[in-house]
């Protein structure tokens, strides 16, 4: 990690404790035309209130990582641990983000948020209490009664954030919880989801095409190779934080780019 890393996991610590661990993790997928290897052995580590981020080509079982470490998928082989134990089933200090929103129609922003109180029993004023918190944190106050159809894109995975965040999970994962969105309005949501990780105090792993979105809000970029994934390079990010928008026209940060972009031209490949 580099010795520039500040922010939501420094928390005063100088050595924050490894969170999630992998050690010669696999995964293989049984067809009806035969075992198709997804994963080749990942050994890595996220520590606590780290931000991690995943880059790698289209199909190269980014997604499948990301389903591993929330338990939705079980590994092969090797060993995948979560606060030193092992994932075996879905995680309940884990918050999911995906790609699309996934709200309710029928339900306003603050109810959309509660349907996670509802499916894990919470009790009911606490959650409220605390979906409150968030909308507040999120920038969405003035907004608990609106229906989806009446917010933008950006808005709606704001409060997709939120309901991950309600039950208080360790960690959040995020699969391209941008991609949809117009090109402004996610240099927007990168700087929201930079400022609500950093009051948070969350460990985010988040799985993106985008190399500027990986390298603006990362401590770390992975970046994998053509499927069977493995993990081809770690990049540390030597940015201080909290970063604005204007860091992306920096030497530092082009020079991180240009790092990871020239890391794909060299397999031959480039999502975007």
């Amino acid at each position: 990690m580099s010795d520039l890393f500040q922010g939501a996991a420094a928390s005063g610590a100088s050595s924050p404790r490894r969170l999630i661990e992998l050690r010669d993790v696999t995964k293989i997928y049984q067809t009806n035309d035969g075992p198709v290897e997804s994963l080749r052995p990942l050994s890595f580590d996220i520590r606590e209130g780290e931000f991690v981020s995943v880059v790698g080509p289209s199909g190269c079982g980014k997604s499948t990582l990301l389903k591993l470490v929330a338990g939705l998928l079980p590994v092969t082989a090797g060993q995948l641990t979560l606060s030193g134990q092992s994932i075996s089933g879905p995680q309940k200090d884990v918050g999911i983000v995906f790609q699309s929103a996934v709200l309710l129609a029928w339900r306003n922003v603050l109810d959309n948020i509660l349907l996670q109180a509802e499916m894990r029993r919470m009790p009911r004023d606490a959650a409220r209490a605390r979906a409150l918190q968030l909308i507040e944190m999120a920038g969405l106050k003035g907004f608990e009664k609106k229906y989806p159809w009446q917010l933008s894109g950006g808005m709606q995975q704001r409060v997709s954030i939120c309901r991950a965040l309600l039950h208080d999970p360790q960690v959040l994962l995020m699969d391209e919880p941008f991609g949809a969105l117009d090109a402004m309005t996610r240099e927007k949501m990168n700087l929201e989801l930079q400022r609500i990780w950093l009051e948070s105090k969350k460990t985010v792993l988040l799985i993106t095409h985008s190399i500027p979105e990986a390298v603006f809000l990362s401590d770390r970029v992975l970046v994998m190779s053509e499927r069977p994934g493995a993990i081809a390079a770690i990049y540390d990010i030597a940015l201080p934080r909290p970063r604005p928008l204007d860091v992306m026209g920096t030497p530092a940060f082009a020079e991180h780019a240009r790092s990871i972009r020239a890391h794909f031209y060299a397999q031959g490949s480039l999502d975007h």
